[in-house]
C-alpha cells in the first residue's frame, strides 16, 4: 500500500524496508509501540524523502535518534513544552517537525513549529500527510 501511494504521488524510488528487529528496538528504547500505520510504512520503505530536501518520514533509526533527543536534551527541554506526547516522524528541512500523537486513538499528523512551539494538525492520518507532503509545491505546504 505505501509504496503504491508513494508512486501514485509521483515520488522517486523509495528506501528498502526497515528491518523488523530495528522497529522492535525503536519501540523498546522509546518505551511504547509505534502506531500500526507507521510500522506498516517502515516495513515497506524505511523513510520517504521529499523533492525539496525534506524528510517526509524518517528512517526507523532516525525516528529513534530524534525522539530521544527531543525528549531528553536539557537545552531543548528548557526552551519548549514537553514532547513526551509526540512521536516525531519527519521534518520540512527548515526546522519544523511532523509528529503523531503517541498516546492517542487519533491518527492525525501534527506539525511542531520550532520558532513558536505551536503544535497544529496538518493531516487526518499518515496517508493524508504523505499525499499532501509529496503533492505539495514546496516545503511549507502545511501553512
Amino acid at each position: 500500500m505505501w509504496r503504491g501511494l508513494i508512486e501514485e504521488c509521483g515520488a522517486g524510488p523509495s528506501c528498502p524496508p526497515a528491518d523488523p528487529t530495528v522497529l522492535h528496538r525503536v519501540e523498546e528504547t522509546l518505551g511504547h509501540p509505534l502506531p500500526p500505520d507507521l510500522s506498516a510504512l517502515l516495513l515497506q520503505t524505511d523513510g520517504i524523502e521529499g523533492p525539496y530536501g525534506e524528510s517526509i518520514v524518517w528512517s526507523a533509526e532516525q525516528i529513534l535518534k530524534n525522539n530521544r533527543t527531543f525528549r531528553t536534551d536539557p537545552e531543548i527541554r528548557s526552551l519548549y513544552r514537553p514532547f513526551d506526547s509526540l512521536l516525531f516522524i519527519g521534518d520540512n528541512g527548515g526546522g519544523d517537525q511532523f509528529a503523531l500523537l503517541r498516546a492517542s486513538e487519533r491518527a492525525d499528523v501534527h506539525v511542531w513549529d520550532h520558532e513558536t512551539d505551536e503544535r497544529s494538525p496538518v493531516a487526518p492520518d499518515l496517508a493524508g500527510y504523505v499525499r499532501r507532503a509529496l503533492g505539495s509545491g514546496g516545503e511549507d505546504w502545511y501553512r
